[in-house]
């Protein structure tokens, strides 16, 4: 299969359909007589809260789970599709943000691995992948073994697996998450491509100018139940995440504040070294009150690393830590939190005890400020939690198990956590992953209300629009140094974008 250039104008007849999809998982229902439509060359928009039924929805097109009671059409013709490769059969790819590829094999393997033919022609599937490559634009090598390539590169594979495989609908879920502004655009420009040659495609995302940018047509999901599908043009984005939560939701008005002369956090010349290489290599920056700086960058390039020294998880080789004036350079954990440095990792589920209840979770580092006749004041503990619960919007009770939580609940727990100490700097990586739009609003809300009360923030995000919207200067990372900086005022999204994929620097 080679992409065709031929345009197509309008979207043509409806290639992939879900009519009336339940599925319930014991008690919540996930999926509740769910509807959904994509046409011929047709962009459409799959749109909800975390927890709205989306993945359940296209898990269910692509055979990975079974509904309850709905059926599928392809074509106008009933489909059924119990497993992936019925799935694969009827022409329907997907594309998650968990790649399925095998690092040690190359390309063309592990696009071949897995297809139905008892013998395959390696040249001919190569030579297949190659035009599949030139007619998008990938700048893939066929040859080239999956554990030397970029995320963007890797997100392609997955790509051109579904298109050598004939695919006539594509799902997309959230697949601009970790890629650099460069990586995003490419692969629009393939996506649109490929609707032009009349493949339809679902896009699921949480970034309405994604949407905007990219679709005709979005189709909400709210609490399992489908809203309606709008046309995208007739819509603000307020009316759209108010069509996904339910209620109006106030847009995001993050007051302007000058970062004071204090400096919160001084790291100079700071390097980590692992296996007889540099994880960071001289990295320096000042973080002072009032004040967010943004690190930007493609994942591996050093930031998991820079997170974890400046919250004392991992000792520097060289180099100098000094927060408010106190060296801090060889500190534990605990001498970080007791200088006032709030930390927040990238990875949320490993930051709770998921079977402890969002009570205790809050308090287990201040736990013995709750010893009273050395017995833990359950009754304090309530009082406090109850009221960080309201503050934080946790949509919670103090008793239930974190495990319960959506992922943004989850991560305002560890918010409440770490802000209800009033931190003077806070150490914080990808605060709003994979969280959707409203849970996102209220988090870059509570960093910048942060801000105004004087913290000194370091914010690491893949999200560059989430920098771009919070940061008074962006911090650039790539192989472990900072290649670059920006000030608010030169913000340039082309140029921070060129300087993470080493292409640019300043």
């Amino acid at each position: 299969m080679s992409v065709s250039t031929h345009v197509i104008d309008e979207p043509g007849p409806i290639t992939a359909r879900l009519i009336d999809i339940s599925k319930r998982f014991g008690d919540v229902i996930a999926n509740d007589r769910v509807c959904l439509d994509v046409r011929r060359g047709e962009i459409v928009g799959l749109l909800g809260e975390n927890g709205a039924g989306k993945s359940t929805l296209v898990k269910v097109l692509y055979g990975l789970t079974l509904p309850d009671e709905g059926r599928i059409e392809i074509d106008r013709a009933p489909s059924t599709i119990r497993k992936p490769s019925d799935a694969i059969a009827a022409g329907i790819g997907m594309v998650t943000q968990h790649f399925s590829l095998v690092s040690t094999m190359t390309v063309v393997e592990n696009i071949i691995l897995g297809t139905s033919r008892i013998i395959i022609d390696r040249d001919s599937a190569r030579k297949k992948i190659v035009l599949l490559c030139e007619s998008l634009g990938f700048g893939v090598d066929p040859d080239e073994l999956v554990s030397a390539l970029s995320v963007g590169q890797r997100q392609r594979v997955e790509i051109l697996k579904a298109l050598y495989r004939d695919c006539r609908v594509l799902v997309l879920d959230e697949p601009t998450a970790v890629l650099a502004p460069q990586e995003a655009e490419t692969l629009f420009k393939a996506v649109r491509l490929l609707a032009n040659s009349g493949i339809a495609v679902i896009l699921i995302t949480h970034k309405l100018h994604e949407v905007r940018k990219m679709c005709q047509r979005v189709t909400i999901l709210r609490r399992g139940s489908c809203v309606g599908t709008y046309e995208v043009a007739q819509h603000s984005d307020d009316e759209l995440v108010e069509l996904m939560v339910g209620r109006a939701v106030e847009h995001a008005n993050h007051e302007t504040v000058k970062p004071g002369n204090l400096v919160r956090m001084s790291v100079r010349n700071l390097v980590v070294e692992s296996r007889g290489g540099r994880i960071l290599d001289n990295v320096s920056l000042e973080i002072r009150e009032r004040e967010i700086i943004g690190v930007a960058g493609v994942s591996g390039n050093g930031q998991s690393a820079l997170v974890s020294v400046l919250c004392g998880l991992t000792r520097p080789t060289k180099g100098k830590i000094e927060v408010n004036g106190h060296d801090l350079t060889h500190g534990k954990p605990m001498d970080y939190l007791n200088a006032g440095v709030g930390r927040i990792a990238e990875d949320r589920h490993a930051s709770v005890i998921a079977e402890m209840s969002v009570a205790h979770n809050i308090v287990l580092e201040r736990i013995d400020g709750f010893r009273k006749a050395g017995a833990i004041d359950e009754k304090a503990i309530s009082t406090l939690v109850q009221k960080l619960i309201q503050q934080f919007a946790i949509r919670a009770a103090p008793n239930d198990p974190v495990s319960s939580l959506s992922g943004g609940n989850m991560q305002k727990v560890l918010l409440a956590k770490v802000l209800s100490r009033e931190p003077k700097v806070l150490v914080i990586a990808q605060p709003t992953r994979g969280l959707d739009v409203l849970a996102t609003r209220e988090i870059r809300n509570m960093l910048a209300f942060q801000r105004v009360n004087g913290a000194g923030i370091l914010l690491v995000s893949e999200d560059l629009d989430e920098l771009l919207e919070l940061s008074d200067r962006i911090l650039v990372m790539y192989e472990g140094r900072i290649v670059a900086e920006f000030t608010n005022s030169q913000f340039d999204r082309n140029e921070i974008g060129l300087a993470m994929t080493g292409s640019g620097s300043r």
